[in-house]
């Protein structure tokens, strides 16, 4: 077992195909949510507002972006609206991710704001401060935190989903895997390593963002 795991991995230096892989699935999905989050809130915002094109807008982007599979997505973004543009892969692929994760950043963020109290506006406003004032020191703060556990878990699930970045040929952790694969005639070994790396990200992602929604819990009762 230990010498196949070196004849695959360690021979010939296979393993900085998946260190490298594993740094452009971290990049893409850090990207991704922070475009996400940007979207997201723009987005949320627009779905809540008095005027109706800005909510048939917002309706419009969510219901396009969550109702078509991401790798249906990423392929149209790559050979149909970039291929004239030559862009880079990695950058498309960063591009759609983001794009998508903004699709469901907004629902999370729409639905905080919408679930606390009507009454915490009202406080707002009685003591003065304009409808935009109260959003921005009450209402958001608030929400921000209410949406913390599922807005943690859309940069989970957007750390596995990346892995269908290989459909446009971009290097990231489960491609160099299948590269390992196809230059060794093994598939067990680089495929569960692909896998455990991808378990170890999830599970240490959990524990961290776990950890600092007890600290943000803790907080509110001091």
């Amino acid at each position: 077992m230990f010498q196949a795991i070196y004849d695959t991995m360690i021979s010939g230096e296979r393993w900085i195909l998946i260190a490298k892989g594993l740094g452009v699935t971290v990049l893409i999905a850090f990207c991704a949510i922070l475009i996400g989050t940007v979207l997201g809130c723009i987005f949320a915002l627009m779905k809540i507002s008095s005027k109706k094109i800005l909510r048939i807008f917002a309706n419009i982007y969510t219901t396009i972006i969550r109702g078509i599979p991401l790798a249906t997505q990423l392929m149209i973004f790559y050979f149909v609206i970039f291929a004239p543009l030559g862009l880079n892969r990695l950058l498309v692929a960063i591009i759609a991710y983001g794009i998508n994760s903004g699709a469901y950043c907004t629902e999370i963020f729409r639905a905080g704001i919408q679930g606390i109290d009507k009454g915490q506006t009202e406080a707002g406003r009685s003591l003065g401060l304009s409808k935009t004032q109260t959003l921005w020191k009450i209402i958001l703060p608030q929400a921000a935190k209410a949406v913390m556990p599922t807005y943690t878990n859309e940069f989970i699930v957007l750390i596995k989903e990346t892995s269908v970045a290989s459909f446009i040929a971009v290097a990231d952790l489960t491609k160099a895997g299948d590269m390992i694969r196809n230059a060794t005639y093994n598939a067990w070994i680089p495929l569960l390593t692909c896998a455990l790396i991808y378990l170890c990200l999830t599970l240490g992602l959990t524990k961290f963002f776990a950890v600092v929604e007890k600290r943000m819990a803790r907080s509110d009762r001091s």
